[in-house]
């Protein structure tokens, strides 16, 4: 447990002969337009030991917090003149290091939230609060601002103990190779090239050997065969060796990346170190003084050395460019790995000590964390040929974002495994399983799928974020007519609505925002899914397992004996879960559910294929909306554009229709691209008594998409061409989208 509760109290005796030391104080910035809620948040920490700052709106605050330091800010949101979200924004940029919550009883959170993901809020509450509840908010934040103060102290003396140590090592290793007298008696150096040599190590104390390299006048090979020759020091392939890292830790990085030796095992005292250039003595006794060994030197490239120090410690321009993206500038955006304790039969302990190593922890998070930040939706861990490419996949799209080394691969995949709680050893088949990870401001579920390829295993992760908010209908891009069809459609009380279209077309948002849009206290609402991509807290929630029989078909039976009046089933996969899902819709349920066509009339064709009789169908369902994602042009840089004719013919329209159209020209805020998110295009289909009648009746799809046509209703194609000429999107997108018409 730790101590500081006694800073955050004044009244609290410390107990552990730290009494006479004076108690730290924190200072505390209190910032609302209202003078009767100041006093009151003054008044629950009237006991802590805090300085209490009060401003009444964010020009006052901000003139504070230029003069004063402050540990943590309390705002409302909603002031005259600079909202709380602006003010925080402002405060992080003044005093980084400061913590910030935000305390709002506004309604719409979109903006609240949308503060919270930029990293300007650390935590916000809504009024009215619990006075518990904030002092043990405020007193945890206050741990952690002590923590990072700490954590940056410590970081700036490891920086300089490194120069220290750096400094050191240049100083206290001593160069004395025989390598230059043994390659000139072998007539392998002339007289001329020995003494250049010997000048260029005394002027700049590097290695014989890297001087030989760069030179170019004696090939590596001829010299390790001449040391083995001569010597007979053995010549070892470190691809074989796997370094306990225990061992790696006896010699300082810097050190074995500048005299290019690693070490590799110790048996009963005695060190074998593999060393581009065996015969400098100079190197071998300073190491032997440096580690307390005895010293067994073995001969290896200068290449091989380079790539096992890689291995074992990773690449360093790599991690410490992510790491100034997603590592310590941040504090709250730690990672903690959730791993679910039902299944306890495999013990990983064994396996821990082989793949916890740090190159492999440090890229599997850093490359989580950087997927997190993007907003990305998928990650590829691609291996190729020569290198192991990592691919997000932004708005849709997959975009090469890190490139990592070969070697590092099967470490990689097996840390990703042991978080995913999947067998390591098994390499030749594939393997599904899920990760949570919780940051301080996300809790983001990962399914994680593995698949054996020609070049290594290839990991592929859906991002699912716990906490993002569920979409208003009228938000997600529905045209006019077709947002009144779907808001007809919910208000009716039974019968199932459909969502349509491919993986990741939003299918489950869209049934989100039309559950919530229809949220009622007076009704009971149960969700089916695999996972479960939103969190609603008036429902209730079934996560899907089918590995211990909770399948769709089994829970929505069990579901039905639950009183429901709404449920949302997370995808139709087979004629079991089609039967049990209009069954629940023709017994005066309503369900909302998924299904993967291509075209709100081709659903119908589809539900006959499950094998559903045709006047269930045409009974049970109210409404299918057939939808695709197209990014949305980048507002920051969108400018107007001639319309492509060619384009527009491909997508079946008259160019002579279009005016000027937009793009994006690429910005920084839009990472060149000139797309920022993504709009929905739609094709919503209501039935009718005659569409009923042509169901029933098993009519053609060209019957039934005439019919449709004259009921008003407007293809995915018709959507895409409209938020064309309203700048929402571009030709290309829509035709990436859809294809050629």
């Amino acid at each position: 447990m730790t101590d500081y509760a006694r800073l955050f109290s004044a009244d609290a005796a410390p107990d552990d002969g730290l009494a006479d030391q004076p108690a730290q104080r924190y200072r505390v910035l209190i910032v609302d337009d209202e003078e009767n809620v100041r006093r009151a948040l003054k008044r629950v920490f009237r006991r802590e030991n805090y300085d209490i700052l009060t401003a009444a709106d964010g020009a006052e605050a901000l003139a504070l917090l230029a003069q004063q330091q402050v540990a943590l800010i309390i705002s409302d949101y909603m002031m005259p003149g600079m909202s709380g979200g602006e003010l925080l924004k402002q405060a992080r940029a003044l005093q980084p290091d400061s913590i910030r919550f935000m305390l709002t009883g506004h309604a719409d959170m979109d903006a609240v939230l949308s503060a919270v993901k930029s990293g300007a809020v650390y935590k916000f509450m809504l009024k009215p609060w619990n006075d518990d509840d904030l002092r043990l908010s405020v007193a945890l934040a206050l741990e952690q601002y002590e923590l990072k103060k700490k954590n940056r102290a410590l970081a700036d003396a490891n920086d300089e103990q490194k120069k220290a140590v750096d400094k050191l090592a240049n100083l206290a290793i001593n160069n004395r190779s025989q390598l230059i007298i043994m390659l000139g008696k072998q007539g392998l150096l002339n007289p001329q090239q020995v003494q250049e040599l010997f000048r260029l190590q005394q002027g700049r104390k590097e290695p014989v050997i890297r001087l030989l390299l760069e030179k170019d006048w004696v090939a590596e090979d001829r010299i390790r065969a001449m040391l083995a020759n001569e010597l007979l020091i053995e010549q070892v392939s470190l691809a074989e060796y796997d370094v306990d890292p225990a061992v790696a830790g006896l010699l300082p990085q810097s050190l074995c990346r500048r005299q290019c030796v690693v070490p590799l095992r110790v048996e009963q005292r005695r060190l074998t170190l593999a060393m581009a250039d065996p015969v400098d003595h100079g190197v071998l006794d300073d190491l032997r003084f440096l580690t307390g060994l005895d010293l067994q030197p073995v001969s290896a490239s200068v290449a091989d050395i380079m790539a096992k120090l890689d291995a074992l410690y990773g690449i360093k321009s790599t991690l410490e460019d992510l790491a100034t993206v997603v590592g310590p500038d941040d504090p709250y955006e730690g990672i903690q790995i959730v791993i679910d304790d039902e299944d306890e039969d495999a013990s990983l302990d064994d396996l821990l000590s082989s793949t916890e190593e740090p190159p492999a922890i440090r890229l599997a998070n850093a490359i989580i964390l950087e997927a997190i930040r993007l907003g990305a939706s998928d990650i590829h861990i691609h291996p190729r040929t020569k290198s192991v490419v990592v691919r997000y996949r932004i708005d849709g799209i997959l975009i090469d974002k890190i490139q990592v080394p070969p070697t590092l691969l099967p470490s990689l995949v097996s840390r990703l495994k042991i978080m995913a709680e999947l067998d390591i050893s098994e390499r030749r088949r594939p393997q599904d399983g899920r990760i949570t990870v919780k940051t301080a401001l996300h809790v983001v579920d990962l399914r994680m799928s593995t698949l054996p390829t020609i070049n290594g295993e290839k990991v592929v992760m859906r991002l699912l974020e716990r906490n993002a908010p569920v979409q208003q209908m009228e938000k997600l891009g529905f045209h006019s007519e077709d947002l009144e069809r779907v808001r007809r459609m919910v208000r009716k009380p039974q019968g199932i609505i459909l969502a349509t279209g491919p993986t990741g077309s939003g299918k489950t948002t869209t049934l989100y925002s039309l559950l919530q849009g229809n949220l009622d206290a007076t009704r009971n609402y149960v969700t089916l899914e695999d996972p479960v991509e939103y969190y609603l807290d008036p429902a209730g929630q079934v996560l899907i397992r089918d590995k211990i029989g909770l399948t769709f078909a089994s829970v929505l039976r069990a579901v039905l004996r639950q009183d429901p009046d709404v449920i949302l089933l997370g995808e139709i996969r087979d004629l079991e879960t089609a039967e049990v899902a209009f069954h629940a819709a023709l017994t005066g349920h309503q369900v909302f559910s998924t299904l993967h066509t291509n075209s709100a009339i081709a659903t119908i064709s589809r539900l006959f294929d499950l094998g559903l009789k045709p006047f269930v169908v045409a009974t049970a369902l109210e409404g299918i909306i057939a939808q695709r994602l197209a990014r949305r042009i980048c507002p920051d840089c969108r400018t107007e554009a001639a319309p492509d004719p060619a384009l527009l013919q491909q997508l079946g329209a008259d160019p002579k229709s279009f005016g000027a159209i937009f793009k994006g020209r690429g910005c920084v805020h839009c990472h060149g691209t000139g797309y920022r998110g993504r709009i929905g295009l739609y094709e919503v289909l209501l039935p009718d008594d005659n569409l009923r009648q042509l169901i029933t009746d098993s009519a053609s799809i060209l019957e039934i998409k005439q019919h449709a046509r004259n009921l008003g209703t407007r293809s995915l194609l018709d959507d895409g061409l409209d938020k064309i000429r309203l700048g929402q999107t571009t030709p290309e997108e829509v035709l990436r989208i859809l294809g050629p018409q």
